[in-house]
């Protein structure tokens, strides 16, 4: 019997060089794996059946090679794409691990620095467009402090503000077809980074030159790790037509930024993340920002990306099961019926219909005595994840 879930380009699946490429390294132990150069990532990748590969620009290019070299690498690179078909969607810069971005890289308090940062991105946006991406992440992994005596927060997203503008103004000067996604994470490596959440975030992109260019890229654990719900964030993104892209993996709640396999530890939030982007008709990348096991050699990082990519595809298959389900859909009928009576006072705000309102008489005891069936509703979610329904 064929394998259904088998992942094609119709799927949109994508992995970053840093997430295959991982080593294994993490604060108390050195690498376990040896390093996997570029073109190999992408013939990796192809072999699992990904359909794209993205970067920050030093996975690619490393942030001291010669003019000569960048030609090379990037000409070995573009060759592997066309030889295995894997394209690049999304581009981003690495302003977090040189040590020169120890204080921020936009929001730095040195203007050299910032400076700096500006001059790296416009070059890592010119690689980025170069191999194809159509949208470019803005991490600041390093943009907040330690001690808030060090940096004004209203001066440092002024700072932030100046370098987003600036940056827009130079891909729309380019000419370049570009999209800008901000990706929020509320702490670590920094002991608090700005723009923390996906609102602060969008309250931010108002502020901005050019907002219609810039959207956001939620992350499951940057949400979970500080507690908080990752598909409402996801929603409020997808409302606000912010939604560019998503980084895909898992995480458990107060823990540091783990980037576990998609669907391995909160597999109820995975099914229902991946059953609104299905519903609502996400057509972005469904990018794996994950890495395998520190104990995983060669193989093992093999396993983890299919696995990435396999769970989405079995949890899409149970959302349409979920939206197939007689007795699910007949009980969320219930729950959201409408007969009407309201309908009067729906809408925009008239001052006849908001007099009719304020005098309209409602009973409040049975509004309170009304049972939900949420916890039907929720078993019979459970009975659908666990294989019974």
């Amino acid at each position: 019997m064929a394998d259904a879930y088998v992942p094609r380009a119709e799927h949109r699946f994508t992995f970053g060089l840093w997430t295959v490429g991982n080593v294994g390294r993490d604060p108390f132990g050195e690498p376990v794996r040896a390093p996997l150069s570029p073109v190999a990532a992408v013939h990796l990748l192809a072999d699992v059946g990904a359909w794209g590969v993205n970067f920050h620009d030093n996975d690619l290019v490393p942030i001291d090679a010669s003019p000569a070299e960048r030609e090379r690498i990037v000409r070995e690179f573009r060759a592997a794409l066309a030889a295995t078909g894997l394209v690049v969607p999304m581009a981003t810069t690495n302003l977090f691990s040189d040590p020169a971005f120890k204080d921020g890289a936009f929001t730095a308090n040195d203007p050299r620095v910032r400076a700096y940062a500006l001059q790296k991105t416009m070059h890592a946006i010119d690689l980025g467009v170069e191999c194809g991406a159509t949208t470019y992440v803005f991490w600041g992994g390093r943009e907040g402090s330690e001690s808030d005596a060090t940096k004004n927060p209203a001066e440092a997203i002024k700072r932030f503000r100046e370098a987003i503008n600036f940056l827009c103004a130079y891909v729309r000067d380019q000419g370049y077809a570009l999209r800008f996604a901000l990706e929020p994470k509320p702490n670590e490596p920094r002991g608090d980074i700005f723009l923390a959440t996906v609102g602060a975030a969008l309250g931010f992109i108002a502020t901005l030159d050019h907002p219609g260019m810039v959207g956001l890229n939620p992350e499951v654990a940057h949400e979970t790790m500080a507690g908080l719900n990752v598909l409402h964030a996801v929603a409020q993104a997808w409302e606000a037509g912010k939604l560019f892209h998503i980084d895909l993996n898992d995480q458990v709640p107060g823990r540091y930024d783990q980037d576990l396999r998609f669907g391995s530890v909160n597999i109820k939030q995975a099914f229902l993340l991946v059953k609104f982007l299905e519903d609502v008709g996400y057509a972005g990348s469904r990018h794996f920002d994950a890495h395998a096991f520190r104990t995983e050699d060669a193989a093992g990082v093999r396993e983890f990306a299919r696995g990435c990519m396999r769970t989405y595809l079995i949890l899409k298959e149970r959302a349409a099961q979920f939206n197939a389900d007689a007795d699910i859909q007949a009980l969320l009928a219930e729950i959201h019926a409408d007969d009407g009576a309201m309908a009067p006072f729906q809408g925009a705000y008239t001052a006849a219909r908001a007099a009719a309102l304020k005098a309209h008489p409602f009973d409040r005891a049975a509004l309170g005595a009304r049972g939900l069936a949420y916890e039907r509703l929720d078993q019979l979610t459970i009975d659908l994840l666990l294989g019974v329904r």
